[in-house]
């Protein structure tokens, strides 16, 4: 059985940290669960509020507890592991999906670039052409959970009948029918942190402020077309995004 050991020199509140971890690894602590407060911590162990104080700080800075006001601290539920192999980018995509409308999707509209000009940059528009984009956001779950928010911009000058053919429920074999030139084959990401706004909040259901990991994609055809640009903000406290390169 762990413990604290005073006569360490490794400090208490590192020792109560490794001890709470520990059980948490063991299942001794489940997720969702309520652990002990502080006091009860402090008279297990016969330590100081300050030591039991740190040692939980740090364990909810690190996502592996959180606590609810008037109710105490709880053991967090394991974060989702999202393997991007070779990160080639195509992991929320709605063209290289093969059945799109099975994603959760929230709401599907028609923008300008006038209203975005990023996407005039980004799929090469010249200023006195503008285009319309479907602009589709779906949500992805991990059992009851949700974890990422995503919004896939699909040019109309490619795919005029996208948003119908997603309400028709076809699948992406047929939307990219006669469209080979088109089918995604490369993109070029960028990954940063970011912070929830009051929007992605309600989505995510979290509350505003807190941190999410955004991957930007934009897909590109064998030609070397934009063919979607997908923003994708995930859940830093929920996903664990692994990566594999090969030189």
């Amino acid at each position: 059985m762990v413990d604290i050991n005073k006569y360490s020199n490794v400090p208490l509140y590192y020792q109560l940290k490794n001890l709470i971890l520990d059980k948490i690894e063991k299942g001794e602590f489940k997720e969702n669960s309520k652990i002990p407060s502080e006091q009860e911590f402090c008279e297990m162990y016969d330590i100081s509020r300050p030591t039991v104080r740190q040692a939980i700080n740090e364990l909810t800075a690190s996502g592996h507890l959180y606590k609810q006001k008037g109710k105490g601290t709880f053991v967090s539920t394991r974060k989702t592991h999202i393997n991007i192999k070779d990160y080639t980018g195509f992991t929320d995509s709605i063209l290289d999906s093969a059945n799109p409308s099975e994603k959760n999707i929230v709401s599907m509209e028609v923008i300008s670039s006038e209203q975005d000009k990023n996407l005039s940059e980004l799929f090469g528009l010249k200023p006195d052409m503008p285009a319309e984009f479907a602009a589709i956001t779906y949500i992805n779950n991990h059992g009851e959970e949700v974890i990422s928010l995503n919004t896939s911009y699909i040019p109309l000058y490619h795919f005029p009948e996208i948003c119908e053919d997603i309400k028709l429920k076809k699948p992406s074999h047929d939307i990219l029918r006669g469209k080979y030139p088109l089918i995604p084959n490369t993109s070029k990401s960028m990954l940063e942190v970011i912070y929830t706004d009051q929007r992605d909040a309600a989505y995510l259901k979290v509350q505003p402020g807190q941190p999410l990991i955004r991957v930007n994609n934009i897909l590109f055809s064998k030609n070397g077309q934009p063919v979607e640009y997908i923003i994708t903000k995930y859940r830093a406290d929920k996903c664990l995004l692994s990566f594999e390169n090969h030189k």
